[in-house]
């Protein structure tokens, strides 16, 4: 069955992420929690289906209050746009700001395309700390698209590699030569998900209670969100 194969090709995505991925996830929990610790904002930028790797993790139960999605109203139309990157970050910064010693990550899988690769530049210019979310194995085996002739993995400060196959899709289709079943979905919420829970580890190791979002369907949790929507709401997207 098809659905069993993907459910079998899936765990091993995800196993060679817990197996590879557990350095740099070290290293870029620190830099977050550091950031966390002194009122900063942790910032999220995905094109396309790559967005939803920040929205896993922005307002959501379980999660870290203090974390925004910078928006692409393109919704991945334009992701091939040089220029259009510094836009997009000029436009958020006046709504939510874009300080310095905070973290970008940049999802993008191929990590080809002109606007993550120019998000990662822009972000780096105004003195904020890169990771990218991309596949190293399909992004090697890509032509950048970007007129530097870079890919967001020689951009970005830190790589968290997804281990996705060229294409992301990861069950063969018969004998038609295609693929189907995506993959990098599940691979990049792995991976965000461990770094949020990363973060919060060495948040509470300095002793400080983690600004963690507690779910609206559970009673008597709304009076926890508010106070820490009120800390924050100056700079939170939404």
């Amino acid at each position: 069955m098809l659905a069993v194969s993907y459910y079998e090709k899936i765990k091993e995505v995800m196993e060679k992420v817990v197996t590879t991925q557990s350095e740099a996830i070290d290293q870029a929990s620190d830099r977050v929690a550091k950031s966390l610790l002194q009122g900063g904002i942790l910032h999220v930028f995905g094109s396309g289906h790559s967005a939803m790797i920040g929205k896993e993790i922005t307002s959501r139960a379980g999660g870290l209050v203090p974390i925004n999605q910078v928006p692409d109203p393109t919704e991945g139309m334009a992701e091939r746009l040089e220029g259009l990157a510094e836009i997009l970050l000029e436009h958020y910064a006046k709504r939510c700001q874009l300080l310095p010693g905070e973290v970008m990550i940049i999802v993008s899988t191929s990590g080809r395309n002109p606007v993550p690769i120019e998000v990662a530049m822009e972000a780096s210019k105004r003195g904020l700390y890169t990771i990218a979310i991309t596949s190293l194995e399909y992004s090697r085996q890509s032509t950048s698209r970007h007129a530097s002739g870079k890919r967001l993995f020689e951009v970005a400060d830190l790589v968290l590699d997804n281990c996705v196959p060229p294409g992301d899709a990861i069950v063969e289709i018969g004998k038609t030569g295609q693929k189907a079943g995506a993959s990098s979905t599940i691979a990049g919420a792995l991976l965000v998900n461990m770094l949020v829970l990363a973060a919060v580890e060495r948040i509470l190791q300095e002793g400080v209670e983690p600004p963690i979002l507690r779910s609206y369907n559970l009673e008597g949790d709304d009076d926890h969100n508010l106070k820490l929507f009120e800390r924050y709401r100056a700079r939170l997207a939404r």
